[in-house]
């Protein structure tokens, strides 16, 4: 690995940890949350949530011209607590979530990809993350 450089972003979200983790990680959930813009969605999300479980999701525009798997296997689950994997292009990430109690503090952190600029790619996971957060205060 040349570069150790990680991008992190977190919000802190308005719902018990159960809540927040089992709509992280549930696909039918995952559909619902996992867009980064308006135009965009993921009509295919699988996840097997354990060490050395895959997960893959289809991110892509609506219109059908841009999109990709984002996909890779798990290497440490603590449940309520952490998510570490691995991508398909042995990048590495994790999602940290914190108990605060009657909020959640959510921090993902990843390695980026080299052939796109940082700068877009972490405005892209922050405002995956903003959906996430928009979409957990929202569901009953």
């Amino acid at each position: 690995m040349e570069n150790h450089k990680m991008i992190k972003v977190q919000n802190l979200i308005n719902a018990p940890i159960e809540k927040v983790w089992e709509l992280w990680t549930l696909p039918e959930h995952i559909k619902n949350w996992n867009i980064p813009f308006a135009n965009w969605h993921t009509p295919f999300a699988e996840n097997d949530l354990k060490v050395n479980g895959k997960f893959k999701f289809t991110m892509a525009s609506k219109d059908g011209k841009e999109g990709f798997d984002f996909e890779g296997i798990y290497t440490k689950v603590e449940k309520f607590s952490l998510i570490e994997y691995q991508l398909l292009d042995n990048r590495i990430a994790n999602v940290r979530f914190e108990n605060l109690g009657s909020e959640t503090k959510l921090t993902e952190t990843f390695e980026p990809e080299a052939t796109i600029s940082e700068e877009m790619q972490e405005q892209f996971c922050q405002s995956v993350v903003l959906k996430f957060k928009e979409y957990v205060e929202n569901f009953e």
